[in-house]
């Protein structure tokens, strides 16, 4: 009978540790950068001009229909065949900021159409500009409506990180990899892997639950 044994899989928690950071990392460079590209993207798809609109429904689509493992690969090893090479943490980046970009403009999309007409009629009538309609009236109360599914939408995209895995970015999976290949503890590693990843998501579903109670209130 099988007998788990993880003596050997832990004596590489460095490992683990170098990949669970860089996890991180790359989770939090993809929140901060697809954040800011999801409301460029979905303020011109709600105010901009026809083709602006267009252009991004176009990006939208293409990142939202298209595995984001072909994405990967269409950065890392198809770019250099147009002369254009890009080290393998660097196209994770690109990729991940405008994967996640995709989606999170949807998000806020739908948050910021959700608004009544007639808040924002009532913003004009108050004597408020275009800019601080949109930031008082309407941005602040999209954002406690969809607050609950952007925290969703990032820990759903960080347990999917692991896909750098595949072009040797030595993210959690990889170093599991590579003390699978030192040791042979397969069973008892991604045990490990799994456990850790499921730590990841229940701390930040935690630390967005969190900041959602000290900035609106109530119940996430």
């Amino acid at each position: 009978m099988y007998q788990l044994q993880f003596r050997d899989v832990l004596s590489a928690w460095n490992l683990f540790l170098d990949g669970l950071l860089l996890t991180l990392g790359l989770s939090g460079i993809a929140l901060g950068g697809g954040l800011l590209l999801g409301i460029a993207v979905a303020v011109t798809r709600v105010y901009g001009p026809g083709w602006a609109a267009r252009t991004v429904t176009v990006y939208i689509e293409v990142i939202r229909n298209t595995p984001l493992l072909v994405q990967l690969f269409t950065v890392y090893f198809g770019l250099p065949s147009l002369g254009i090479r890009i080290p393998g943490l660097y196209a994770a980046m690109i990729c991940f900021v405008m994967y996640l970009g995709a989606y999170l403009a949807e998000i806020i999309r739908a948050g910021i159409e959700a608004v009544p007409q007639s808040q924002k009629e009532a913003g004009a009538c108050l004597g408020l500009s275009g800019y601080q309609v949109f930031r008082y009236v309407v941005l602040v109360p999209a954002i406690k409506d969809m607050f609950p599914a952007l925290a969703s939408q990032f820990v759903f995209f960080m347990l999917s990180t692991s896909v750098v895995s595949q072009i040797a970015v030595s993210d959690l999976f990889h170093m599991g990899s590579i003390v699978q290949a030192m040791t042979y503890r397969d069973f008892e590693i991604y045990l490990l892997i799994g456990a850790l990843y499921l730590a990841l998501a229940l701390l930040f579903r935690a630390g967005f639950a969190t900041i959602y109670l000290l900035c609106f209130g109530g119940d996430e």
